[in-house]
């Protein structure tokens, strides 16, 4: 299965595989299609759904991310999940090689943490763009992205969606950090795009 996908999506795959990783980058993708990734893409204005953080163990690359819950994806499965198995890459412009250890005692303490489906700050359920905020926030003192309210989103087009997520209510108070809002931190540089 994986050499047919490899075959289909061989060429994006090894383009990114061989671009100039440094662990710590933090990646961007777009999950396959479905009512929350749709919701997400819609409701950010961003080809992105998910992201995560590049890490290395043993000499392999992983990705830290918040997918089911707080847990390790092996590089090449967490690139071929992709549609098109695309890959966006930005990287904290002051990080340093010896931060790498911080970065992952700081996704140790969120592991097996599951997804949060409600985009709540709080800690009892993680979603993606907070594990990545919150680790570099809280590891280095590196503020990434700004959290906004849903209500100054896109979230209009997604209420119907949004209201069965949640029950019925509208949080539009509800304060979250999105992968797009990532990106738009002056302390990151796109190092990678293959979009």
């Amino acid at each position: 299965m994986i050499s047919v996908v490899l075959a289909f999506r061989g060429d994006q795959f090894a383009v990114y595989y061989m671009s100039d990783k440094k662990a710590g980058d933090i990646l961007f993708q777009s999950l396959p299609h479905g009512g929350l990734v749709d919701a997400i893409e819609a409701v950010t204005n961003s080809d992105w759904s998910h992201c995560g953080i590049l890490v290395q163990c043993d000499g392999r690359w992983f990705v830290a991310e918040a997918i089911g819950q707080v847990r390790y994806t092996p590089l090449y499965l967490w690139v071929l999940r992709g549609r098109g198995s695309r890959v966006d890459a930005c990287r904290v412009k002051t990080l340093k090689p010896e931060n790498e250890s911080q970065i992952i005692s700081g996704v140790e303490k969120l592991l097996g943490t599951p997804y949060d489906f409600s985009y709540a700050p709080d800690d009892s359920e993680i979603y993606c763009s907070e594990l990545v905020f919150k680790v570099y926030d809280r590891q280095l003192g590196i503020k990434i992205g700004e959290w906004e309210k849903l209500g100054d989103l896109n979230w209009l087009p997604m209420e119907k969606f949004i209201r069965s997520m949640e029950s019925g209510r509208l949080p539009l108070d509800r304060l979250m950090i999105t992968p797009i809002g990532l990106t738009r931190s002056p302390n990151v540089i796109r190092v990678f795009t293959n979009y």
